[in-house]
Parts: structure tokens; sequence; C-alpha cells
């Protein structure tokens, strides 16, 4: 569509242009309720009033609207004729005067993509409920606007509703809601907002269950800026606070460990940012359909409702939850209250958000070990994401939205906070801290770029931030570090030197402040022990580490233990071999997190047989304590035995992975959960007919793991292998939604139906998602987990040459959040063969003007296939 795709230098030039002072939106959303047209979407009335000053008197700007139709534009009271100012994403704006006022009434489309206004159906008692969905730019398709982060301006929201549900947005209501004409609708109107960006606006509307609490916090008088929270220089705060989600999950909904989270954030920030909550209320939805983990919309946060957990789950998931929780509670601060200028610089958000997270997960929750998770679970995605072809500086070159849209990354999100927590380590915490608090209260309700808060930090620190910023903030790549030692005639270390490498493509060698420890075993007790550490500044090739000359020779030498710096560490020979046999011997859970999460880089960078990170997951996996640990490495066993292995070995690894997690499952304690996630790899890796028929007696009751409870969802991850092996039919899976006859379980039916072993099935499931639009997007995401699964190659080879056909088809026709995951899931890199790689480098040479995005997602997934092809020979030669 014209106009779409904002690009960063239009978006400079109506903000040199153009200051905003308000925004009133009124949303009619009776028609939710109300049976779907015979043609076209679903559509709601939207009207917008902007005020705004122009720079320029005469000038010409737009104003951004994705809608169906438009009523009406009246420009400073006089009507423009619609056919020649909207084409369908802009509406052009002439002969502006100094100060001026428009007003757009027009009618907008109910998303089903999770972009916009998304409307969900609930299969189970048929009601709707709605909410909203921006970032980068989607607001656009809610109500007019000027599309970018640096126009920031208070919006007054006023939405009409059944009168029966709940209605939310980011300001508080005012007053009850006040019935209209037709008796069974009510006009709610919000508190108008602080200045804020368009991306964060946000209405959630439908009859959600809805639980209050509160939240008080007394201040000293001299608290900074306590009247951005009300609470006038010192006294009590008082936070409203809310957790909503649909009827049908209410009875799995916990909000009493919500609302604890919530408030142990709320104390932490308060404590270490110095700034009070600035926007009222704290409201937390947890919505269908999303596509996304959450949204930091201020007073009015989303999340995806599998927060919501339907059945027993292991303590990683509410860890997990704890964190979003408190991630996008850090972005109240940082991208709400202080926003980039530009998306650039989205990482002056997201990077802090994330660190953020995990320092409060740990400092201020029951989850302790929250930076062991971060080791091993986030900062892989870094590393993958870091060594792709579409690698890219932290601060990143971002043209237009789509662009924007791909750099929400491990870069952005976990390398972003890898570096924060090695600039925490470079600066010191206290300093470190210090620069955030006088860079809210410096940027206040504005936007920054970079060199912001570099200077804030620089003032607080006293260390040239420029160095740092030019080492880590504004290059690509990780930098790999490995030990060298040479030894004296007794066996005392006379050298240990820290040795840095970078890639050819990414050649910056950078400062890194590292610990480095030494361990040996104890073979009365079989563990590996650290008896020296210390701390040592990288820089260069080469760093010796004097503290560590005249050491006993150790068995295992970790750099980079405790985590503070982010990169790729490798091993001595010694160290290697000592890992091999006894890397279930380390007592300290963060290093043999990190242990762990360098054999995976072994494995992945092709210098492990996939068979040996497999033999190391049978062989220690079982003593691991650390449950987020142990979910990640079964994930990755997976992966290395679907994608690494040789192909000729792949059924014997098949069989080794099945058979011991039978065997982890039965010797797990009954009813923990370790237990619970052995049972869900055994779903995920079964392959045998033992293993099989015992997935099918759990279902049916005819088999028996002592403490593992079979509910709901563990008979869906149970159904699926069976569906895919072909013992579960049709009328199984059908029967099984009978059972669960919920959104969820209908997300399940569709995955498990794709999976079928059956050329028809395979023809259904392309077409649903490639030549039809009717599916939201859950289904979407649903069809394409099914689509691909191990061992039907045969069936699923005759899609990938079209694959490649429908590519820009697909990326010309659809929105991009579905775009994405086509392009993304539907890559037929299961075929694993030199034959699909060759056609992605044929479309991708063949296709040089395709969108810069889809050519990203295409090379991304092209790069994964040939890393596998490469770990694949070495492991036929293991």
């Amino acid at each position: 569509m014209p106009g779409e795709n904002l690009t960063r230098t239009e978006a400079r030039e109506r903000a040199a242009l153009l200051t905003v002072n308000g925004y009133d939106v009124a949303l009619d959303l009776r028609s939710a309720i109300e049976p779907p047209p015979a043609t076209g979407p679903r559509t709601f009335r939207s009207t917008t009033t902007i005020t705004f000053e122009s720079a320029q008197e005469g000038a010409t700007t737009f104003v951004d609207l994705v809608a169906e139709h438009v009523h009406s534009v009246t420009l400073n009271g006089e009507s423009l004729r619609v056919e020649e100012v909207f084409d369908g994403a802009r509406v052009t704006l002439p002969g502006l005067r100094a100060s001026n006022e428009v007003t757009i009434d027009a009618q907008c489309a109910y998303s089903r993509t999770g972009e916009g206004l998304h409307h969900f159906l609930d299969p189970e008692d048929g009601e709707v409920y709605l909410y909203t969905q921006y970032e980068p730019a989607d607001a656009r398709r809610v109500f007019a606007n000027f599309e970018q982060p640096d126009l920031k301006a208070p919006f007054d929201f006023t939405v009409t509703a059944p009168a029966s549900w709940t209605v939310l947005s980011n300001g508080a209501q005012e007053g009850e809601p006040r019935p209209v004409d037709d008796g069974i609708s009510a006009l709610w109107r919000f508190a108008r907002t602080r200045p804020i960006s368009t991306y964060i606006t946000a209405v959630v509307a439908g009859p959600y269950t809805y639980v209050t609490d509160t939240y008080r916090r007394t201040f000293g008088g001299g608290t900074s800026h306590s009247s951005e929270a009300g609470n006038g220089g010192g006294g009590e705060l008082e936070i409203p606070l809310g957790a909503l989600c649909r009827k049908g999950l209410a009875r799995h909904f916990d909000p009493e460990d919500i609302f604890t989270v919530t408030k142990q954030g709320l104390d932490f920030f308060h404590d270490h940012f110095d700034y009070p909550y600035p926007f009222g209320k704290y409201d937390q939805a947890f919505v269908p359909e999303y596509n996304i983990g959450a949204m930091e919309n201020p007073g009015c946060v989303t999340f995806r409702e599998e927060f919501i957990f339907r059945g027993k789950v292991t303590d990683t998931s509410y860890e997990s939850r704890a964190n979003v929780i408190l991630h996008e509670m850090a972005h109240m601060w940082f991208g709400d209250l202080v926003t980039m200028e530009w998306w650039d610089d989205l990482w002056l958000k997201e990077s802090f958000a994330d660190f953020m997270g995990a320092f409060s997960l740990v400092e201020s929750t029951r989850f302790r070990d929250g930076w062991i998770t971060f080791a091993n679970r986030r900062k892989s995605w870094a590393y993958r994401a870091d060594q792709l072809p579409s690698t890219h500086p932290i601060t990143a070159d971002i043209r237009d939205l789509e662009d924007a849209k791909l750099n929400f990354d491990g870069i952005t999100y976990a390398k972003g906070a890898s570096v924060l927590k090695q600039l925490v380590a470079y600066v010191g915490e206290d300093a470190f801290l210090e620069g955030a608090r006088r860079y809210f209260k410096r940027h206040q309700w504005s936007n920054t770029r970079l060199e912001d808060l570099l200077s804030a930090l620089e003032e607080t620190s006293g260390r040239d931030m420029a160095e740092w910023s030019k080492a880590w903030l504004q290059t690509a790549g990780v930098n790999t570090l490995t030990p060298q030692l040479t030894y004296d005639a007794n066996g005392r270390v006379t050298e240990l030197a820290v040795l840095q490498e970078a890639t050819d493509a990414h050649p910056t060698l950078r400062p890194h402040r590292v610990a480095v420890g030494l361990y040996r075993r104890d073979p009365a007790h079989g563990t590996l022990e650290r008896y020296a550490r210390a701390e040592v500044d990288v820089a260069g090739v080469r760093t010796p580490v004097a503290e560590l000359a005249g050491a006993e020779r150790p068995d295992l030498v970790l750099v980079n233990d405790d985590d503070l710096t982010y990169c790729k560490v490798r091993f001595d020979e010694v160290s290697l071999a000592t890992l091999r046999d006894h890397l279930g011997g380390l007592t300290d859970p963060l290093a043999r997190a990190l242990c762990w999460s360098a054999a995976w880089n072994l494995t992945r960078d092709g210098l492990m047989p996939a068979r040996d990170f497999i033999a190391l997951v049978l062989r220690f996996a079982g003593r691991e304590t650390e449950i987020g640990v142990l979910q990640m490495l079964h994930g990755q066993a997976k992966l290395a035995l679907d994608s690494y292995t040789a192909p000729q070995w792949r059924a014997e690894g098949s069989r080794l992975l099945s058979e011991g997690a039978v065997t982890q499952l039965r010797q797990a304690e009954p009813g923990s959960g370790h237990q619970l996630a052995w049972a869900r790899f055994l779903a995920a890796v079964a392959s045998g007919e033992h293993e099989l028929r015992l997935l099918q007696g759990l279902l049916d009751g005819t088999a028996r793991i002592d403490g593992l409870e079979v509910d709901q969802e563990l008979r869906w991850a149970f159904l699926q292998p069976l569906a895919a092996e072909g013992l579960a039919d049709e009328a199984a899976v059908n029967a099984e939604l009978a059972r669960d006859d919920t959104a969820s379980g209908k997300r399940h039916q569709v995955r498990c139906l794709a999976a079928r072993p059956s050329a028809a099935v395979k023809a259904q499931a392309w077409a649903g998602v490639v030549e039809s639009d009717a599916l939201s997007n859950a289904l979407v995401e649903a069809t394409i987990s099914g689509f691909d699964q191990p061992g039907q190659t045969e069936l699923t080879a005759p899609y990938a040459p079209r694959y490649f056909e429908v590519l820009e088809s697909v990326w010309a026709s659809r929105s991009i959040e579905i775009a994405m995951a086509i392009v993304r899931g539907l890559f037929p890199a299961s075929q694993g063969n030199q034959a699909t790689l060759d056609a992605a480098d044929a479309w991708l040479t063949g296709h040089p003007d395709a969108a810069p995005a889809l050519r990203r997602l295409v090379a991304e997934s092209r790069d994964d296939l040939a890393r596998a092809l490469r770990a694949q020979r070495v492991d036929a030669g293991a």
C-alpha cells in the first residue's frame, strides 16, 4: 500500500516541522459483537482530533492512517476532499497554519493478525475480546496519528462499547461509564495522559475477568520528582493495580502471584531509579492470540495469555513470567518516560529493559538464580543473532519501519543486555544507576539519542564512554576468548593468558572485564570446585592474567567465570577433556551453565560433533539441578539431533535420546518440575515403538508414571508425536478437542492435524496458510508448527520450490506479522540438503530488488541451513 513504509528521512522532516499538542480519540466498538458483514472486514468507527503547531506556515504534511474508509477530513474548519488527500495509508494536510486542528472520521478494520485492534471470538463461550498492539507503527490502523516515536503528545481516549464489558486505556477511567441511546452500550472516558508516543497507547475491551489490588509506598520528603507520581514531594504513594484475563481462563488465573512480583518490582525500581512511577495506575492484561511476549503500554501493559498457566508448569515458566513483568515495568522509565528519537536507538529501551528485568528479578523476587537463566538461555539467543549475516551493531541503522520490525531481535534485546552487564562491571553499579537517574530527570517526557545516555554515564563514572561505545555499541559481532597456559616442572602455572579473536567480517577486538576461574577435581566426591579466581581487563589479542601465575595446575580453566562479559568461550584441551568426563561435577550452577553454553557454541560452530553434545546431555543432564538450564538442554539436544547430526546417524541418535528420556522420566522425583520437563522432552523426541506406546498409555490411562499428572496441556503434548507418526488419526485429535473445547484446545488441534503424515494433510495446511488469509495469527502459527515434522521430508519436499515461488506475493499481500511468520516458518530447512541451500542462494541472487526485510529473513534462514550442513559434515566424520 502506498506510503505505509515510513522512512527515517520522512520522520525527521516531519518532526522538524511539527509540534503535537494533543489527541482526542473516540472509538466506537459496538460493532465488535455484531454479525460480520457479508463482504469485507468487520470495521469500527474511529474519530480523531489532533491539535498541532507547524514551524512553517503554508507547509504540507501528512497524518498516518490505515482505514477501510474515511468519512471526512476537516483541517482548521475546512472540509478536504477525501479522495484527494487519502491514499489508503496517509492523509495529506496542505496549507498548514502556525496552529492547526485536524479531525479525521474513519472506518478502521478489526484485526485477526494481532496488529492494530485485534478481534478474538472465544470458541468456548462465544464472547468477544479486543486489545490493541501497535509497536512499531500500527496505531494508524486504529486512529489517525503522526506515527513516529519523537512526536509525543497527551492523549484523551473515549470508547463506546457494550455496557457489560471491562474497558481500559492508558489513563484512569473518569467516573462511571455513561449509558448511550441504544440501551445496551456505554461510553467510557479516560484521563488525559502525559506526553507519550503513539506506539504505547492502548485500549483493552471485553468481558474480561478483572482483579484489583493497591501498591503503597512511603517516600521521604526529599524524593526526586515525586510530584510526577502524585505524592507531592513525600508521603504516601498509592498505585491502583489491576490484572485481567478472559473469563474462560479465570479458573487458572493466579493474580496474587502477579501482584506479588509487581509490588516487588515497583519497590526495586523506586529504590534504584529515585523517580516514582509516573503513570498513575498499573493494569496488566493477559490477552489472546498475542504475537509477542508483552508490551509496555504505560498504565495498561499487555501480555500473551500463555502466561496464565492452564496446567502444571515448571518453575522456569514462573520465572519467565516474572522476568517479563519486570522487563515491561522497566520500560515505564526506559522507553515510556524517556523514549528514543527513532528506531535506530531501539536499544535505549529494549537493552535496558532486558538487563533491568534480569537485575530486578535476581534482587527483588524469589528467583535469585535469574542470572543463570540469563547466561544460558537469553545469551544463546544473542550469540545466534550475532553470527547471522544480518547481524548489526546494537545501535542499528534503521532506514524505515520494515527495518525496525525486524530489529526486535537477539542483538537489540539479549546482546544489548549482556553488554550493559559488562558496562556495570566496567563502571560500577553505583555509577551506572546514578547515570540512569540523571538520564530520567534530564530527559523526562522527551526523546533521546545514544549521546544523551553516554553523557550521563560519563558524568557519573568518570570514564570516557566514547571508546567503549564505539567498541560495544557501534560494531557488530561476538569475540571469542580462549585461555593459554604454560607450566613449570612442578606443574604450577607460569603464565595464563587470555587470547581474543574476532571474525574477518567483524574484526573488532573489544575491552572485556572478565573473571578467570581455575577448577580442580575432588575425586573423593566426584566434584569440580573453584580454587582460584582473578579479574582482568582483556584488551587486544593477548592479555596475561598475572594474578594466577604460580597457581596449581587446574583441571578446568573457565574464562568469563561469573559471566561478566559478552563473548564466546573456548577451552584448552585439558579443560575440554575434563568437561567431557566431569561436567556434571561442577558444583557451582552458574559455572555449569556457562560450560553448557560453551559446549553448545562449539557444536553450532562445528568444533564439537553434534553426537558428542548429545552424549553430554545424556550423561549429565539428569544431574542438572537448575530446571531452566535442563529445559534449555532439552531444546538444544532436540535441535542438535534434527539439524546438526549426520543424517545416517540420526535414527540412532533418536533412539538414544528417546530411551534416555524414558529413563530420566522414571528416575526423576515424583511430582517434581524435573519429572515434568523430562515428560515433555519425551514427547518431543519419542520415536521408538516402546516410547510411543508409553505416550499412548499415558494418554489412555493404561500406563502410569508415579507422580506424573497428565493434565490437559500434557495430553496435547503427548498427542502431537502420535499424530505425526500416524498413530492418532483425525477422529482421535477431534475427540481430544471435545475434551478441551477452548481457544487453547483449538490451537493444539490445528497443530496436531497438520502434523499427520499425509500428502493431503500437507496440501491442506499449505493452502490454509499460504493461499488464504482466513486463519488468525494464532492458527497460522499452529498450522506452520505442525506442517513440517521430523521424518516427513519426503512429504514436504514438493513445497521447497513452491516456497521460493510465493515469497514475494506473500510479502506483498499479507500483513508484516503474518508474512514474517510464513517466511520464517515455512523455509524448507528440514530438507537439510545442498539443493535447498542452492535454491535459497538462487532466489537471493535473482531477487536483488526484493524488499530488504524479506531478503534479510531468507538470508537468515539460508545461513542457519548452511551452518547445519557444516555441522552435519563434522558429525559424519566423528
